[in-house]
């Protein structure tokens, strides 16, 4: 592993780092109000094309990339966000209706 790889995984990392304290308050929260689903949309969608640049190193010199294990759990986590943000806008609509 070299310099580089440290460097994105660090990224990854930090990143990652967060996401769990976001689901935990989307959890506990029960609202989606001032979030933001398209912002999270659009976050999977740059975790995605850090994956496909690692498929391509891949196919390239048929090495794995690390750090290609720390996309699919920053895009896990963000996936988890998004479900519950569908979760609490149902939850939102419902206590809206009473």
């Amino acid at each position: 592993m070299d310099v580089v790889q440290l460097c994105e995984i660090g990224m990854l990392v930090a990143f990652g780092f967060s996401w769990p304290f976001n689901i935990a308050k989307s959890w506990r929260s029960r609202t989606a109000r001032g979030k933001s689903v398209m912002f999270e949309f659009i976050v999977i969608f740059g975790y995605l094309v850090g994956l496909v640049g690692k498929l391509i190193t891949y196919s390239r010199t048929g090495v794995w990339p690390y750090s290609i294990w720390f996309y699919f759990a920053d895009i896990a986590m963000v996936a988890t966000d998004i479900v519950l943000y569908f979760r609490n806008t149902a939850l939102d609509r419902r206590a809206e209706g009473r």
